[in-house]
């Protein structure tokens, strides 16, 4: 990771670290991370775009990482995250900017790109799609319908449970488990009992090393699993705040890349939704659709510069 800087930015009330690189005057690319992850899920992206004249920018989101975490549950709604984006935007006077995300920072970047698209030059969103709000439905109700009390989403919901359950882990083993898992069709409570059961691979994937899980689970031992948590336990007090942008679209020209292993891929009818026209309803200007043959979840760093390709060639254009 030589030669990528980093710095702590007063934003919107936290204290956001943030990770970079590139010249200071090049075309700037906003990376954001998921659950559980960090600026460094992009330490690929970062380094490959910058070689391409790119300034490339990726905080630690808010809960994660070197950034704060406040406590309150109520602290974690699309209008804190994507408020403390738009302010790390002002602070380093950036009219206007490409965005990168994936998983929740995908899902945010939905957001933000609907709440504030003149910020935003072009969209590449992995894994997760664009998922209109259905106003007949909560989130958590529309989730548990599918998968009942276990499934992790439900589970998050409840305050301090899941929470001490990754607490009494081992942090490492942990990171391990949930991001070798990627793809292969792991336990999706992310209960302790169904991680403990769940075997990981003698050997690491190609794409992970020893080094990189220890990174990661350092930061988590510091900052615990409880901010990234508070990102679930929103979505039901999203779901009532975006109550006025229901059928609303996201106008910014948009490229979309996701694993055909990927678990977002797998939800009941997303593929009818991705490839028959109906999230091109609601991204007008979606321009393609990439699915990864082999690819799951964690597809930036899996196939990191494949990914990074795909960025290049999309955003070159603009």
């Amino acid at each position: 990771m030589e030669g990528i800087s980093h710095k702590t930015i007063e934003v919107n009330g936290i204290s956001m670290h943030v990770a970079e690189k590139g010249p200071a005057d090049g075309p700037t690319i906003l990376f954001i991370h998921g659950f559980p992850e960090l600026w460094y899920s992009w330490r690929h992206q970062i380094l490959s775009l910058s070689e391409h004249g790119f300034r490339c920018i990726a905080p630690d989101m808010r809960g994660f990482g070197d950034t704060s975490a406040p406590s309150s549950v109520s602290s974690y709604t699309f209008f804190h995250l994507i408020g403390d984006l738009i302010a790390l935007l002002d602070n380093l006077s950036l009219p206007q900017v490409f965005v990168v995300g994936h998983d929740w920072g995908a899902i945010i970047a939905w957001q933000l790109c609907m709440f504030r698209p003149d910020r935003v030059k072009a969209l590449v969103n992995l894994s997760v799609p664009f998922m209109p709000r259905n106003p007949a439905v909560k989130a958590v109700d529309y989730f548990r319908s599918l998968y009942g009390d276990n499934y992790y989403v439900c589970r998050f919901q409840e305050y301090g449970l899941a929470d001490e359950e990754f607490a009494s882990m081992d942090s490492k083993l942990l990171i391990k488990k949930i991001l070798t898992m990627s793809g292969g069709g792991g336990t999706i409570s992310l209960s302790k009992a169904s991680l403990e059961s769940y075997k990981e691979p003698d050997v690491l994937p190609s794409w992970l090393s020893e080094e990189d899980i220890e990174y990661i689970a350092s930061k988590f031992e510091k900052s615990g699993f409880t901010g990234g948590m508070n990102y679930y336990r929103c979505l039901d007090l999203n779901w009532e705040l975006t109550a006025p942008w229901t059928s609303s679209k996201v106008d910014v020209p948009t490229k979309y890349i996701v694993g055909d292993r990927d678990s977002s891929y797998r939800f009941p009818g997303i593929q009818d939704f991705i490839h028959k026209g109906g999230m091109k309803s609601y991204v007008p200007l979606l321009k393609e659709i990439v699915v990864v043959p082999g690819a799951g979840h964690f597809i930036q760093q899996e196939r990191a510069q494949e990914i990074s390709d795909h960025i290049y060639d999309f955003i070159k254009m603009f």
